[in-house]
């Protein structure tokens, strides 16, 4: 157990509970789970609102006491792990058996049960966000006992991305295809004007692009393309001469392999190596997810206000991501554009952009990521998830004391 200040990775949420408890055995796990009013898991806090906050009076969880199970079966392709795993030591060890996850986020710091929880995801017109590998989830329910959903169950749409609001997820099964080899390249200079969006985001597996917003158009994009598929061309943008960080300025030394020089899957498709562990982050994010056939509009709109968003950005990232089941997943029922936001480490400046943001992308149905900052409110989301009702009537089931609620889920989720 630590007892200190608790503050999420971009220390701009201070959690009301004063003592995080890591047990170190799943039955350990379940009497602490029994025997709180309030329960909370904190992943690798890398979210930036509450979602993750138990209240003073809750029992704030890490998972990262626990073993840190990876169990690959190779004849099945799937991969058993630990609720505590981060995406870069389960990476590792998926390669060494020859397989790889379908997706990986651009951090690979990240835990992956916090991940699929909030509905993250990587990129690539083909690919789902990184719920989309999951078959099983193991929790740890109110009362203490154990349950495994899987798909079939009529239930698992909403078993997966549940913002920690049905129980302690302390293990999850994925589904794993044979290893790949990616390569990346860096391209300058896009305009906006005549952007042929489409044709530009099914250029290959996996396409970023990022402005700053101070100009009509994006300053980079990495394009990065399956050694085992045909190359198409990328004739909208110059190739870059130097290693580059998505934020200007910043050292490129920790970003992945760049230049076309191929690497393995999991080397490749985050944009910062594994090796860099990031210890803390001066920035605030915000991300919104749309149906892509909206996307030039949405881009077209930003690029209106783009002298309210310039001065309090570091960068602006959009990709796509391929429709999912998942009934919160901001990717739900639609091919999806992510328009991602890092902003400074300001809230007071960031906040009034953070709404006028909103209110240019409501008209294309924008879904908030549920682990960013955002403002909108619940009325709002209502309108965004027709399985809500279905997630609330699965959440009363399962947790009818509303253990696992808090502040957050209890507001966005209007329970």
């Amino acid at each position: 157990m630590t007892t200190q200040t608790l503050t999420n990775w971009a220390r701009n949420i201070t959690y009301g509970a004063g003592e995080l408890h890591r047990p170190h055995s799943v039955e350990a796990l379940r009497t602490l789970v029994a025997g709180a009013e309030r329960v909370r898991v904190l992943g690798s806090g890398h979210s930036f609102n509450e979602i993750a906050d138990p209240g003073p009076e809750g029992l704030f969880l890490s998972l990262t006491g626990l073993p840190p199970e990876i169990e690959v079966d190779a004849t099945a392709r799937t991969v058993r792990v630990g609720g505590g795993v981060r995406y870069a030591e389960l990476a590792r060890a998926v390669h060494a058996h020859g397989l790889a996850l379908h997706n990986m986020a651009s951090l690979p710091h990240i835990s992956v049960a916090g991940s699929v929880a909030t509905g993250t995801h990587g990129s690539g017109d083909g690919n789902g966000p990184l719920a989309a590998a999951v078959r099983e989830v193991d929790l740890v329910t109110a009362d203490g006992s154990t349950l495994t959903l899987a798909r079939g169950d009529e239930r698992f749409g909403g078993a997966v991305t549940s913002l920690g609001a049905l129980g302690v997820v302390t293990a999850l099964t994925l589904d794993l295809e044979p290893a790949f080899e990616v390569s990346q390249r860096i391209y300058r200079e896009l305009p906006l004007v005549g952007l042929d969006f489409a044709a530009v985001s099914s250029s290959a597996y996996s396409v970023s692009l990022f402005t700053r917003w101070r100009h009509s158009g994006f300053d980079q994009v990495w394009v990065k393309r399956r050694v085992d598929r045909p190359t198409v061309d990328f004739p909208w943008a110059v190739p870059a001469t130097e290693a580059t960080h998505p934020v200007p300025g910043m050292p490129a030394v920790n970003c992945t392999e760049q230049f076309g020089v191929p690497g393995p899957w999991h080397e490749r498709l985050p944009h910062f190596r594994a090796e860099f562990t990031p210890s803390s982050g001066d920035e605030l994010q915000s991300e919104y997810l749309l149906p892509r056939p909206f996307a030039l509009d949405a881009l077209h709109a930003l690029d209106e206000i783009r002298h309210a968003v310039a001065p309090v950005l570091q960068v602006c990232e959009v990709r796509t991501v391929a429709a999912d089941a998942q009934w919160l997943s901001p990717a739900q029922g639609r091919d999806t554009v992510a328009l991602h936001f890092t902003w400074i480490a300001d809230a007071a400046p960031v906040l009034p952009v953070v709404r006028r943001v909103e209110e240019v992308l409501a008209p294309f149905e924008a879904r908030p990521h549920w682990g960013k900052v955002f403002t909108v409110p619940a009325a709002g989301l209502r309108g965004l998830y027709p399985r809500l009702g279905d997630f609330r009537a699965l959440a009363e089931a399962l947790d009818p004391v509303g253990k696992f609620r808090n502040a957050f889920v209890r507001n966005v989720l209007d329970f």
